[in-house]
């Protein structure tokens, strides 16, 4: 069985993860606002299947193919590096916008938010690096089963971000509210995203680790 000291890690790393500013974060925020809570938990679903894809992928051999092909595991990575950036200009850039800052956008079907929040997740250089690289860290050769013990921790992650991400969908209408009336406040949470989303962008980018295997 999963050692409880692997599964705090991973719950630990998953939180810390889930509350820096990302792509997830990002979509599901802004959906939430545009088009209401409905819509938000509708794109969670998307991105909740986008983290069983990983989950089942990696522990089914995915990682063996990124050991065997290293520069494929490299280009994944600068590539997630710089949609990081460019979320990061985005916000940094003169005249960008808060995530929780009211905006026009389109009110999509369930099936497109659900869409969108899938492609949202599986194209997020955090979840690829996290089930890649950090959980299998957390796998005991010593305590049994390695592909079942893989999946316990990829749940335990998968729960952690889900509440988490549940936690933000619902109140995002009530945290854009609160800011609109603060505008230093709104401003200074976008600065503070875009500088979090750049940091991550680098800290991607210089990463030398190589994916551990799993399974």
């Amino acid at each position: 069985m999963v050692e409880l000291s692997g599964a705090l890690g991973v719950a630990m790393i998953a939180l810390g993860m889930v509350l820096t500013p990302g792509p997830n974060m990002i979509y599901l925020v802004s959906r939430s606002i545009t088009q209401g809570r409905r819509a938000g938990v509708v794109s969670l679903g998307g991105v909740a299947v986008g983290f069983l894809v990983y989950l089942v992928a990696t522990n089914l051999g995915l990682s063996v193919v990124f050991l065997a092909v290293p520069e494929l595991y490299v280009a994944v990575k600068l590539a997630g590096a710089g949609y990081l950036a460019y979320l990061a200009w985005t916000a940094l850039r003169p005249g960008g916008v808060s995530v929780f800052a009211p905006r026009e956008m389109p009110h999509d079907s369930a099936r497109r938010l659900f869409t969108m929040g899938l492609m949202t997740n599986l194209l997020n250089p955090k979840i690829a690096i996290m089930y890649l690289s950090l959980i299998p860290q957390f796998i005991s050769l010593e305590a049994g089963n390695v592909l079942l013990q893989g999946f316990v921790l990829g749940s335990v992650q998968i729960v952690v971000a889900l509440t988490v991400n549940l936690g933000l969908v619902l109140a995002a209408g009530a945290i854009a509210v609160f800011l609109a009336r603060r505008p230093s406040w709104l401003r200074a949470q976008r600065y503070l995203m875009g500088t979090a989303l750049g940091l991550l962008a680098v800290s991607v980018a210089t990463d030398t680790s190589a994916p551990a295997a799993s399974g």
